[in-house]
């Protein structure tokens, strides 16, 4: 295999992030009067705000308080993330430490807003491994688009074709398969369909057994 690049999504791949976004949309949903609703993250992963937002209105109305419900979803992470910390996905620090070595480029695509992303990236000493990023707030169309992606390897000055995604999300499989990558799934919350199972190259369980691969795959 010719690699390139590698580039990351986020939220479910490098911090086990999801079920504390769950959490907070819940404690978020219940102060608003919509009730518990973190369950609907399993069909929003991989949306930027823009599109989390279409989707919310599609199930609560034209009228659900979408800018109330983000300021207290936010203030609710931020409050459990303090307490209880974020936890960094195992096996992040030596697939980062092993591309490095190789020379081989990394970036981030994340459908997760700019200042956000950023911040826990560089709370837990990531950032610094990284070529570049693209951002939700950088981007006219959220996964499953191709466009994020696409502006990742352009930003590094990878070839699509020869680098690779690590997705946790059936939108950003897709989202990278029409890029033209190589995607690898790595599940968090949702297990992927017959339809996604035939998008990506591979799946694993942990990014210990994604180095594991790449590994082989250079001997």
């Amino acid at each position: 295999m010719e690699l390139e690049a590698v580039v990351f999504d986020m939220d479910g791949l490098i911090f086990d992030s999801e079920q504390v976004v769950q959490r907070s949309w819940n404690i978020a949903g219940e102060e608003l009067g919509y009730g518990r609703v973190g369950e609907h993250i399993y069909h929003t992963l991989g949306f930027n705000v823009k599109r989390r937002e279409q989707y919310f209105k599609g199930v609560y109305g034209e009228d659900f308080k979408m800018a109330e419900f983000g300021v207290l979803s936010g203030k609710a992470f931020r409050r459990i993330v303090a307490e209880e910390g974020l936890k960094v996905k195992s096996g992040v620090r030596e697939l980062l430490e092993y591309l490095k070595r190789q020379g081989i480029k990394t970036a981030v695509a994340t459908s997760s807003r700019r200042e956000y992303s950023t911040e826990i990236l560089t709370d837990a000493g990531l950032w610094e491994y990284f070529d570049g990023a693209v951002f939700g707030d950088m981007v006219e169309n959220a996964k499953p688009d191709p466009e994020i992606y696409r502006k990742a390897c352009e930003k590094i000055g990878a070839d699509p074709e020869k680098s690779i995604a690590l997705e946790d999300s059936p939108a950003g499989i897709r989202s990278a398969h029409a890029a033209g990558m190589m995607p690898i799934m790595v599940p968090d919350l949702v297990e992927p369909d017959e339809e996604i199972q035939q998008l990506y190259i591979k799946k694993f369980p942990t990014l210990h057994k994604v180095l594991d691969f790449l590994q082989c795959q250079a001997e």
